[in-house]
């Protein structure tokens, strides 16, 4: 089984971990990416949506507890065949929602370029912005180093 190991630095991702824990709250009630669904019969498109939360919820939690206490010991997070896919979908969940939340002010180019000047940045904007580069980071980690057949490819 392929796996990867990062280690992090705890000062760093902390106060991350709590942006995503403050948007894993909105995101239980909430798709990040809503569907219209508009020619469904509204208790079918319910039930598909409830669904679909309960599996949003489900990856969050999942990516949440990457960061466990063992992580708080050693600062390291592995990703392998069993979390890829779910880390890849709860990483752009939260990213979708911090799109919403606290990032639409920087424009399209700066999110993905990253070419913001943090300095310029207030604070909760600023922990937003990292937390966005952070999750784009895990994802680009586990896309590049996890063979495509454990993304489903």
């Amino acid at each position: 089984m392929k796996r990867i190991e990062v280690k992090l630095a705890l000062p760093v991702v902390a106060p991350l971990l709590d942006v995503i824990k403050e948007l894993a709250d909105g995101l239980g009630k909430k798709l990040a990416a809503p569907l219209a669904l508009t020619d469904l019969d509204e208790e079918y498109r319910a039930s598909w949506v409830d669904e679909l939360l309960a599996a949003q919820n489900e990856e969050v939690r999942v990516l949440l507890s990457l960061f466990d206490g063992d992580f708080f010991t050693d600062g390291v997070v592995a990703f392998d065949e069993d979390n890829a896919e779910v880390i890849v979908r709860a990483c752009a969940a939260v990213r979708l929602r911090l799109r919403e939340r606290y990032l639409q002010g920087l424009g399209e180019e700066a999110l993905e370029t990253a070419d913001v000047d943090l300095q310029q940045l207030e604070e909760p904007l600023r922990r937003a912005f990292m937390c966005y580069l952070f999750l784009a980071t895990v994802q680009e980690l586990i896309i590049q180093h996890l063979d495509e057949s454990i993304l489903g490819s």
